[in-house]
């Protein structure tokens, strides 16, 4: 009974260790990234959005943008955050290149979408809207933020730059700095006023607007003209195909039709 009971235990461990051997369950995959949000949170992630061309009027096209960003310009820490980073070359470099960037021509364009009005109407009525612009006006933390700000380890940082030697260098080698000399060849690069052309004649451009420059959302005119089914809207002529302005002025369209040959009489 011993010996039985000893066999069974060593087939039992030498079954486990041939199945471990190099069959080790997989670990477990790990978990996808969450998405970056679409709001800045922090005082320089929103200082790096206002100063990218391409992306910088966000805050006043949306109300729900506009709430966090007020509350972000009322903090101090933006200021001295804003002073630090105008001290970096790189960052005004950055600012140029969004300027000529084409994206930056939507970014301003949208500002002629009706949407965005109709979204500004709509926050204009909501008691909501009022409170949350007015949630930071009364939060006492902010009122002792500003007064602390002088012995605020973020301000005493920005006055220190000032002192620091290596901030200065920075600006005398700036001439001959490769991104600035990258940044200044590119008015002498071709693609960049082709890329204005094309995004300055993209329907996506404009927003609501730019679906009237796009022929496809005036719809097909078929030929024959079939009549709607019972509750559908008629299909809208598209003005751009020539053979729909062809039927419009096709002139048996506005002839009499012939007159019916008379019925024969009864016998």
């Amino acid at each position: 009974m011993k010996m039985k009971s000893l066999v069974l235990a060593l087939g039992l461990v030498s079954a486990s260790a041939a199945f471990a051997n190099g069959t080790a369950p997989a670990a477990a995959p790990a978990a996808a990234p969450a998405a970056a949000p679409a709001t800045p949170q922090t005082s320089a992630e929103w200082l790096e959005r206002m100063t990218d061309f391409t992306r910088n009027a966000s805050a006043y096209r949306d109300p729900k943008v506009f709430v966090p960003w007020f509350n972000a310009v009322t903090e101090p820490g933006f200021y001295s955050q804003m002073g630090i980073n105008m001290m970096e070359p790189g960052n005004w470099y950055k600012m140029m290149g969004s300027m000529m960037d084409p994206r930056s021509l939507a970014n301003y364009m949208q500002f002629a979408d009706p949407d965005m009005y109709m979204k500004w109407m709509a926050a204009s009525m909501d008691p909501n809207f009022y409170t949350a612009m007015m949630a930071p006006m009364i939060d006492p933390g902010k009122y002792m933020r500003w007064m602390m700000s002088p012995l605020d380890p973020q301000t005493l940082n920005m006055l220190m730059q000032t002192l620091n030697p290596a901030m200065y260098m920075k600006w005398m080698m700036a001439p001959m700095d490769p991104r600035l000399m990258q940044l200044s060849m590119q008015p002498l690069n071709p693609a960049l006023y082709t890329n204005w052309i094309g995004a300055s004649m993209n329907p996506a451009t404009y927003g609501t607007w730019g679906t009237w420059l796009n022929p496809a959302t005036y719809g097909a005119m078929a030929a024959p003209v079939v009549a709607p089914a019972a509750g559908a809207p008629a299909a809208y002529p598209n003005p751009f195909d020539p053979n729909a302005l062809l039927q419009m002025f096709n002139p048996a369209a506005f002839m009499p039709a012939p007159a019916a040959a008379p019925a024969a009489p009864a016998k």
